[in-house]
C-alpha cells in the first residue's frame, strides 16, 4: 500500500508504480498528451492495478467513442478480477463501480459514484476531475460547481492539486453565469498551475461571454505553453482564439488558425469535429464562402454516424453532414437519432430524445432553407439543449442557427426576443454577431426591403 501525491491510499505495491501513478494523475489533471502513455506504464509495472484498470475505463468513456465501449469493459473485468485477488479500499472500489455504471447507460450515476469518493476523500483531485468532465459531457453547470465549492475548504495552499480544483472551479463559475469570479478564480488557478489549460480556456470563455474579445486575445497571446502540452484540448483552445478573431471581424486570421491549428490534422474525434463544424458554420451564418473545407470533416462524420454515444457528437456530425459532400448520409444520422432515443432508458437515450431529435430536424431543415421548420424544431430544442454537454461558447452555434432561422422565417419578433436571451447570458454585452442581427431585423422590418445576410 503506498500514498500518492494528493495522500490518498493506494494499492500500488512499487515506487516506480507509485512514480508513474502520480505522473499520470497530474497529466489528467493538465490535459497532457502524455496521459495515455503514462497510464499504460503504471499498468505495465503493475497489471493488478484495480483503480489504474478502472481509471483507464473511465478515460475511454469520456473519449464518447462506441468503439472504446469494448476496451472500458475489458478493463472493468481486469479490474474486477484484480480486486478479488488482494487488498482493495473502499475508495478504490467506487471507481470501478463509477466505470460499471457508466457502461450501462448511468454516467450520471458514475458522477455519484465519484461524489460519494470525495464525500470521504475530499483530498481526491483525480475524483473531483472525473466529476467535473463527466458532469461537463452531461450538461451539469450547477452539479460542477456545487461539486468543487464542497471541496475548496480541503485545499490548502500547498495541496498539489489546487491550481487544477481552482480551474474547475473558475469554469463552473462562468457557465453558471458567475464572470468576475470565474476569472479571478481562472488566474489564480494558472498561477498556482501553470500547465492548467482548463484554467486558462475558462478564462477565455469568460471574455467570450463578457464580449471582449480584444482582451481575450491578449489574455491567450503569449500563453501557449499553458496548452501547447496538452492532447487534442489544444485544437479547442486554438478554436476560443479563432472566435476572438471572428468576433473582430478579423476573418483572414480566423481561416489561418483553422488552417494550420484547429484541422490541420484530420482527427476524428468529435471534439475536433466540433471545433471545426461550429467555427465553419458561424462563418457561412456571416456569408463568408469556406471553400472546401467542409468536405474533409463530413467524410469523417459519414464513418461516424452509427456510433451513437453522444448527442453533442451527433449534432456537429450532421452540420458537417449537411454542409459537405454528404447530405444523404445526414437523413441515415436523423434516423439513427430517433430509433436511439426510443431503444432504451439510458442516459444517452433521454439525450437524443431532448434536445437531440428536435435539433437534428432544426438543423437538417436550416440546411435545406426551409427556415421556418428549422426554427419551429430548434425553438423545441432549446428549453433542454444544455443536456446536450458542452459550453456555452459551444452550444451557441446552435443558437446563432436558430435566431437566423427565425429572422429568415420572417420571425422577427421572435428572434429578436431570443436574442434578448442571449445578451442576458452574456452578461448584458452585445457582440457583433448581435449587433448584425439586430440591424438585420430592422431592415427586414422595412416594407419592400429583401432581406440578406451581409458579408463582412
Amino acid at each position: 500500500m503506498k500514498q500518492d501525491i494528493f495522500g490518498q491510499q493506494v494499492t500500488l505495491e512499487t515506487d516506480p508504480g507509485l512514480r508513474d501513478w502520480n505522473a499520470t494523475q497530474l497529466a489528467f489533471l493538465a490535459h497532457s498528451a502524455q496521459t495515455a502513455d503514462l497510464l499504460a506504464a503504471v499498468l505495465r509495472a503493475e497489471p493488478g492495478f484495480a483503480l489504474g484498470l478502472a481509471v483507464k475505463g473511465l478515460f475511454c468513456l469520456l473519449q464518447g467513442r462506441c468503439e472504446l465501449n469494448v476496451t472500458a469493459a475489458e478493463a472493468l473485468r481486469a479490474a474486477r478480477a484484480a480486486a478479488a485477488q488482494g487488498d482493495i479500499t473502499p475508495r478504490e472500489s467506487r471507481y470501478l463501480a463509477a466505470l460499471a455504471a457508466w457502461l450501462v447507460g448511468k454516467p450520471t450515476l458514475a458522477v455519484a459514484e465519484m461524489e460519494a469518493v470525495l464525500a470521504r476523500n475530499p483530498g481526491d483531485t483525480m475524483a473531483m476531475k472525473l466529476s467535473h468532465a463527466i458532469r461537463f459531457v452531461l450538461g451539469d453547470a450547477a452539479g460542477m460547481r456545487r461539486s468543487v465549492e464542497a471541496l475548496l475548504p480541503a485545499y490548502a495552499l500547498d495541496h498539489p492539486g489546487r491550481g487544477y480544483l481552482l480551474g474547475c472551479h473558475a469554469f463552473a463559475l462562468e457557465e453558471t453565469g458567475d464572470y468576475e469570479r470565474a476569472e479571478i478564480a481562472g488566474r489564480q488557478a494558472l498561477w498556482q498551475a501553470p500547465d492548467d489549460a482548463w484554467g486558462l480556456h475558462a478564462v477565455a470563455h469568460v471574455h467570450e461571454m463578457t464580449g471582449r474579445a480584444r482582451q481575450g486575445l491578449a489574455w491567450l497571446t503569449g500563453r501557449e505553453e499553458a496548452w501547447s502540452h496538452c492532447n487534442n484540448f489544444r485544437y479547442h483552445v486554438w478554436w476560443h482564439k479563432a472566435l476572438m478573431h471572428l468576433d473582430q471581424g478579423e476573418i483572414d486570421a480566423v481561416f489561418d488558425l483553422y488552417d494550420q491549428e484547429i484541422r490541420k490534422d484530420h482527427t476524428d474525434d468529435y471534439r475536433d469535429i466540433s471545433n471545426g463544424a461550429s467555427l465553419l458554420m458561424r462563418l457561412e451564418l456571416e456569408g463568408l464562402d469556406v471553400g472546401g473545407r467542409w468536405d474533409e470533416m463530413a467524410q469523417i462524420a459519414a464513418r461516424r454516424t452509427k456510433d451513437g454515444s453522444l448527442i453533442f457528437a451527433d449534432l456537429h456530425y450532421l452540420l458537417a453532414l449537411t454542409h459537405g459532400d454528404e447530405k444523404t448520409t445526414a437523413h441515415d444520422l436523423i434516423r439513427r437519432i430517433a430509433r436511439d432515443a426510443q431503444s432504451s432508458q439510458t442516459d444517452s437515450a433521454e439525450r437524443m430524445a431532448a434536445p437531440g431529435l428536435d435539433a437534428a430536424e432544426g438543423l437538417l431543415a436550416f440546411s435545406e432553407t426551409r427556415h421556418g421548420d428549422a426554427f419551429r424544431h430548434l425553438c423545441r430544442a432549446r428549453a433542454t439543449m444544455q443536456l446536450a454537454g458542452g459550453s456555452h461558447a459551444q452550444r451557441d452555434v446552435f443558437e446563432r442557427i436558430t435566431i437566423d432561422a427565425g429572422i429568415r422565417a420572417g420571425c422577427f419578433d421572435q428572434a429578436e426576443q431570443l436574442l434578448a436571451e442571449r445578451q442576458g447570458q452574456r452578461a448584458g454585452t452585445e457582440d457583433a454577431y448581435a449587433a448584425a442581427r439586430r440591424a438585420l431585423i430592422a431592415a427586414g422590418r422595412e416594407p419592400d426591403h429583401a432581406l440578406r445576410v451581409p458579408v463582412r
